[in-house]
Formats: C-alpha cells, sequence, structure tokens
C-alpha cells in the first residue's frame, strides 16, 4: 500500500485512538506501518492487527480474545474485528504498559528509543532492537510530512 493511502485510510483512526490515550497520532501510524508493512503483511490485511500484538493478556472493549497463529511455531496474534479496535487497543497498551513511551510519543526519536529497548521488542523473534529504533524515526518522518499535509485539506 503506498505511504498516502495508508495515511489517508488510518489517518483519523491513529487520531482519535491518540486523543483518547494521550499519545501522538504520527508516531503510531508510524508504527502501525513499520510493524504491518503499510498495511499489507497478513496479519494486518486478514487479521487487522497492525502492531504486531500477542494474543497474551486479558480481553477489553477493543480486544474480544480472537487469536491466530501465522505457523511461526506457535506464536498466538491479537485477531480484531476492524482496523479501528486495532488502533485503539494498541493506543491503549502504550498508555498502560510503557508510560515512559506514551509520555514522549510527540517526541519521535525519544519514542522510537523507548520502544525499541523495552518488552515490546523481542529479540528472541528475530527483531533487532538498533534497527528498529532506526527505521521507527526514519518512517515518524516521512509519516509526519504526509499526516500534516493531509489533515489540513
Amino acid at each position: 500500500m503506498e505511504k498516502q493511502v495508508f495515511i489517508d485510510k488510518y489517518g483519523e483512526m491513529a487520531r482519535m485512538a491518540g486523543e483518547l490515550y494521550g499519545l501522538n497520532p504520527v508516531v503510531m501510524l508510524a508504527q502501525g506501518a513499520l510493524e504491518s508493512g503499510w498495511g499489507e503483511c497478513v496479519l494486518a490485511a486478514k487479521y487487522n492487527n497492525f502492531f504486531g500484538i500477542t494474543g497474551y493478556g486479558v480481553t477489553n472493549a477493543y480486544w474480544h480474545g480472537g487469536k491466530t497463529d501465522l505457523g511461526n511455531g506457535g506464536l498466538q496474534f491479537r485477531r480484531y474485528d476492524s482496523p479501528q479496535n486495532s488502533f485503539l487497543d494498541f493506543a491503549r497498551l502504550i498508555h498502560t504498559a510503557y508510560p515512559q513511551a506514551a509520555a514522549v510519543s510527540f517526541y519521535p526519536e525519544a519514542y522510537a528509543q523507548e520502544m525499541a529497548y523495552s518488552r515490546y521488542i523481542s529479540e528472541a523473534n528475530g527483531d533487532n532492537r538498533l534497527a528498529y529504533r532506526r527505521a521507527l524515526v526514519r518512517i515518524a518522518k516521512d509519516v509526519k510530512g504526509i499526516y500534516l499535509s493531509s489533515s489540513r485539506k
């Protein structure tokens, strides 16, 4: 999916979730783009999970317990009823489980540092923390320009 299309399609969801939980919609869109390959990975396209959130934890207003196994050794991921619920659950998760990251979400480099070196990233799954931080910062810069010009229309 093109960057502009992704931001046009999910920007309002990020704005609403960000407003509700005090997060920067730009970093939410950037992290969603990074985790989902701009919305094209199977987890996002088929199961509305844009953030790679695993299927652990208790159900909540946005996640009703649905899980999927993508055939990667039994790791379960959350399945959402809608993209909006994915963005809302992600914002809820960051706000509650990663308050240091939430507090600096309007500073993308600081946010990326917090997230990359938190338990959100799993090196056991092959994640590279430094590469993740750099990619998140780079994508946030791209998203910011597109998001701000789109919101002015």
